[in-house]
């Protein structure tokens, strides 16, 4: 996976995400936020692609939320996300909370960067404001 910095969409595979949300048709967009959110909820081990994605899509939840950060225009998606509701707060939250565990890739190749604060940093960042809505 190409990345470049720590942010939610500072990856390729999160870039390729917001390339396929934009290529939805806005109803379906709040369903494919849904899907990246709940296949990093799968028991198992979480590569590291699904954990970019559903960090991404933790992102734009908690755009929306007070105190929420606006997406990075020049990575993420470039149309509009439809409004969602507290129950995907909640499923981002439960997500980043994984995200972070020893059984996700995506964390065990931060470990191994030397970054691996700043990026633990940015996810705390993203739970608190979604915790702050109800998550």
């Amino acid at each position: 996976m190409g990345t470049w910095d720590a942010g939610p969409f500072d990856n390729d595979t999160a870039a390729d995400f917001a390339g396929r949300l934009d290529a939805a048709v806005p109803e379906r967009r709040t369903g494919l936020l849904r899907a990246a959110l709940e296949q990093a909820l799968v028991p198992g081990y979480l590569e590291s692609d699904e954990a970019a994605e559903a960090v991404a899509a933790a992102a734009l939840v908690a755009a929306q939320c007070p105190g929420g950060e606006p997406v990075d225009p020049a990575y993420g998606p470039k149309s509009p996300i439809p409004l969602v509701g507290a129950e995907l707060a909640d499923l981002a939250v439960r997500v980043l909370d994984r995200v972070g565990l020893p059984e996700c890739e995506l964390a065990e190749l931060w470990a191994d960067s030397g970054e691996e604060e700043r990026w633990r940093e940015r996810l705390a960042r993203l739970r608190g404001v979604l915790a702050g809505s109800g998550g």
